[in-house]
């Protein structure tokens, strides 16, 4: 009686192969109905991340949240803040990591948790009429799904990356129209939405750090200079950072051009690369070793036929 849903209260008896069931559980599996046991309110109060729970559940499983069940949980939302913020860490990673991680997102926004766990994402979507952030972030979650389907792996920095990227836009936005410089506003940007996300979610150093990293690198696939393009290509961050603009195309056709660019560039010899930026290929040092060494410059001796002396 004191688990959460009646769908986790089966119990298997080994001494007659027989499932015992005290809280109507099996009649909820077979319905499809993910229902808590007790008054929903009080269940909520006593462990507010039960509504988390319920949403994933809910999304792994197929199942319907019951409307006794879900009804309290929009007013309720805000007792998450009560949570400790690395245990919603994790919660998160389950939403997000599972390989349902769209119908968790979409749970979120049904159930007005989404405020709750990354406020500031819920609000930049709800200011962005044309939809297109909420796009890619579906968009980059289809891709979650996806590579969790084939077990490959799923980086938290590239998924936070994704799921604050709403957020960093417009804080970004904001920081621009104050007269900000671009590079300033960026820095400034990525620091504070990180920043406010800490105090409801403990996002850690080492998954928050190459997050900025992959925010930060955008701006810099407009560049054609050469010096420019090579660092980037060489940067650590790079292949997720590209990654991450697939998936900005995916909400606006206006990075066709910087994708096709890069897509060709990873394929680039120095001499190709050069060719398509416009400019002279460096110069290979091993191509002058025919060349005839340049010549000495002798020292005139000081008067007297003495050479001077070694400083």
């Amino acid at each position: 009686m004191r688990r959460d849903f009646t769908a986790n209260a089966l119990y298997y008896a080994i001494e007659d192969f027989s499932v015992r069931d005290y809280v109507g559980g099996f009649e909820d599996v077979q319905a499809r109905k993910m229902k808590l046991i007790g008054d929903p309110e009080q269940r909520y109060r006593e462990d507010p991340v039960r509504m988390l729970r319920a949403v994933r559940l809910a999304a792994k499983l197929g199942f319907e949240i019951d409307p006794d069940s879900a009804g309290p949980i929009p007013q309720l939302a805000p007792l998450l803040s009560e949570a400790a913020p690395a245990r919603l860490f994790e919660e998160l990673l389950k939403l997000f990591l599972s390989g349902n991680a769209v119908a968790s997102f979409e749970g979120l926004e049904q159930y007005g948790l989404l405020a709750a766990v990354l406020p500031e994402t819920a609000a930049a979507l709800a200011s962005n009429r044309s939809g297109a952030l909420r796009a890619m972030v579906l968009e980059g979650l289809r891709g979650t799904d996806a590579r969790v389907a084939n077990d490959e792996p799923v980086s938290p920095a590239f998924l936070f990356a994704l799921l604050l990227w709403p957020a960093y836009c417009r804080a970004l936005i904001g920081l621009q129209a104050q007269g900000m410089q671009a590079e300033e506003a960026q820095r400034r940007a990525a620091d504070r939405v990180t920043l406010h996300q800490l105090g409801t979610v403990a996002l850690p150093r080492r998954f928050s750090l190459p997050m900025q990293e992959i925010w930060l690198l955008q701006s810099r696939f407009s560049s054609r200079q050469r010096k420019r393009v090579t660092r980037l290509l060489a940067h650590p961050r790079f292949r997720a950072a590209y990654d991450f603009l697939l998936l900005r195309l995916a909400a606006s056709s206006e990075h066709a051009e910087d994708v096709a660019f890069w897509r060709e560039a990873q394929t680039q010899s120095n001499e190709e690369l050069s060719a398509t930026l416009g400019v002279a290929a460096p110069r290979d040092a091993y191509a002058e070793v025919d060349a005839p060494p340049p010549k000495r410059r002798r020292r005139r001796r000081r008067s007297g036929g003495e050479a001077p002396a070694a400083e």
